[in-house]
């Protein structure tokens, strides 16, 4: 290999230093200037960094994901038969839990949920399919900029003796949030759901007041097409306020509404309304077109988890929580 003289390349004097490491050069200014000079008269004047003509608009975020559960013949433990994820919405597959059972853990990788964000998840299982989906962790709902709602659409489509456990962790909801949330459940007749949707209103670590806020939350059932089951809430202003009222919270600072939909769950309503005596919130259950409904409000959040948990392990027959839910 020829062996380059550097000091014959690059000459150097006594008003003019040149070190040249690859990326770094260090000169007089007087010489820097000249060097402008002569890029301006051969290239002319270079562009600005950040024009005026790119908009200043705050980042949003996009994420789908779409799972699909089937059971395996003649084995008859359940799979993967359909896995979408796009943008930040992520799901991962943990460990089988049970001989018959499919868990998948979803995941927001963006950080948490600020207005203008779209996220959409789908989910499916198929003909005599078990699954149980849940939340990795508390979701964050931040202040919207502009007021501009965040979007949150959940679908579900369970088949005939198909089961599915649907876990998602509790949502906090920041100061001057806006989300519009809506989970959409179509249920054979012979379909078995248990879900369960929490909100926590204001981080209650820091005494956090919700002066202003805008939620839009919607749970519709079907079953065989037909509606059975909706339930809405909304909220504008000053939620802390509002939550204030008896009639409204009574003061609550984190609700949560559970629903259990299966041939069998009349036989549930007694159990849930006993263990619900005891657990610090103010709650109730009961069965509309089938299906058992409790909901429940608490004065914090660690109140609310605990008969969380409590409910879901009686609904489940004992059987232990997903892991993301014992941490």
């Amino acid at each position: 290999m020829r062996r380059v003289d550097w000091f014959k390349v690059f000459k150097f004097s006594q008003y003019k230093r040149l070190i040249v490491s690859g990326i770094l050069r260090i000169v007089e200014p007087a010489t820097l200037a000249s060097y402008r000079a002569m890029d301006i008269a051969a290239l002319g004047e270079r562009p600005a960094i950040l024009p005026d003509a790119l908009p200043d608009a705050p980042q949003r975020g996009v994420g789908s994901l779409s799972l699909s559960f089937r059971r395996a013949w003649p084995q008859g433990n359940t799979r993967i038969e359909r896995f979408y994820q796009e943008g930040c919405l992520k799901a991962r597959l943990p460990r089988i839990t049970a001989a018959e059972d499919c868990e998948a853990v979803l995941m927001n990788i963006s950080g948490g949920i600020a207005g203008g964000d779209v996220l959409e998840t789908s989910l499916e299982v198929t003909a005599g399919a078990r699954a149980c989906v849940a939340g990795q962790a508390a979701e964050r709902v931040y202040r919207a900029l502009g007021g501009v709602p965040a979007e949150l659409t959940t679908r579900i489509t369970l088949g005939p003796d198909a089961s599915l456990d649907y876990l998602p962790q509790e949502a906090i909801l920041f100061d001057g949030f806006a989300l519009c949330r809506t989970l959409d459940v179509a249920l054979d007749e012979t379909a078995r759901y248990l879900g369960v949707e929490s909100l926590v209103f204001g981080r209650q670590a820091m005494g956090e007041r919700l002066g202003s806020g805008m939620l839009r939350d919607r749970i519709t059932i079907r079953r065989n097409g037909k509606v059975i089951l909706q339930d809405m809430t909304r909220l504008d202003g000053d939620v802390t306020n509002i939550l204030a009222r008896k009639a409204v919270g009574a003061g609550a600072l984190a609700v949560a509404t559970m629903i259990r939909a299966a041939p069998d769950a009349v036989g549930l309503l007694d159990p849930v309304r006993a263990a619900l005596v005891d657990t610090g919130c103010d709650a109730g259950a009961s069965m509309v077109e089938g299906v058992l409904v409790a909901r429940l409000l608490a004065p914090s959040s660690q109140i609310l988890r605990r008969a969380i948990v409590k409910i879901l392990m009686l609904c489940r027959n004992g059987q232990a929580l997903p892991r993301v839910w014992q941490s």
